[in-house]
């Protein structure tokens, strides 16, 4: 097994006041040549965006964009035609493909948001552009890892354009969870949302992040009121 460990206060850190933003990898004006991705993913990005603020309409092609609202609602318009508000507790997917523009705004006046915008190459270009939001509350079993998004359209959760498996746990008690790569030649990217865990001798807490790969499986031991995202991905793209 080989690991990289990225402590939560080693990402790049960007303040405009009316967006607060951490990077796991090199992002806009932060740039660390060690750090610009981990197989296929590309960027993880920990946003707050203030009341009432957001990202105006902006371009994207040939990424499999994913967006996990973590407190508050986000709203979405696209060159597609969607238009709708994503809520905690769901999961976006975007396969921006030959090309779409879109538009990101906090939706409450009041509060902020907080989110996660995942980017991931892709395993096939040009393809045709695509929307898909879901609840994953359905999905969630209090204490173990389930499954948000594959590769699989009749799977469980979103999909993409990657051989790709996110995995949610939503920890109250002290759990030991045994994870088995899906597929030859992944790794996985370990990100504490909240709490603490071990893995790969490490400790990790509150937006610490392990990554891992040259392995078949690993054992995660989660603290109590503890969430952790699993990032399976290729290594090789």
């Amino acid at each position: 097994m080989k690991t990289v460990l990225h402590r939560s206060e080693t990402r790049g850190h960007a303040n405009h006041g009316w967006l607060n933003a951490k990077h796991s990898f090199s992002f806009a004006n932060y740039y660390d040549p060690e750090r610009i991705h981990f197989g296929a993913l590309r960027v993880l990005n920990d946003d707050i965006v203030a009341p009432g603020m957001g990202f105006g309409s902006h371009p994207h092609d040939n990424m499999e964009i994913i967006t996990i609202p973590l407190e508050g609602d986000l709203e979405h318009k696209d060159s597609m035609g969607c238009h709708g508000v994503i809520k905690a507790g769901d999961v976006q997917v975007i396969s921006a493909g030959t090309g779409i523009y879109h538009s990101e705004f906090n939706h409450n006046p009041d509060l902020p948001i907080n989110l996660l915008q995942i980017w991931i190459f892709p395993n096939k270009k040009e393809v045709e552009p695509r929307y898909e939001q879901m609840s994953i509350r359905d999905l969630q079993t209090p204490n173990q890892f389930y499954q948000i998004l594959s590769p699989n359209p009749n799977d469980a959760g979103v999909w993409i354009h990657q051989d790709s498996w996110f995995y949610l746990g939503d920890f109250d008690t002290a759990t030991q969870e045994e994870y088995t790569i899906k597929k030859e030649g992944n790794g996985v990217y370990a990100f504490v949302i909240k709490g603490s865990m071990s893995l790969g001798g490490q400790t990790l807490n509150e937006r610490d992040a392990l990554g891992i790969w040259d392995a078949d499986s690993f054992s995660v031991s989660a603290e109590a009121n503890s969430r952790i995202l699993l990032i399976e991905i290729p290594m090789q793209f």
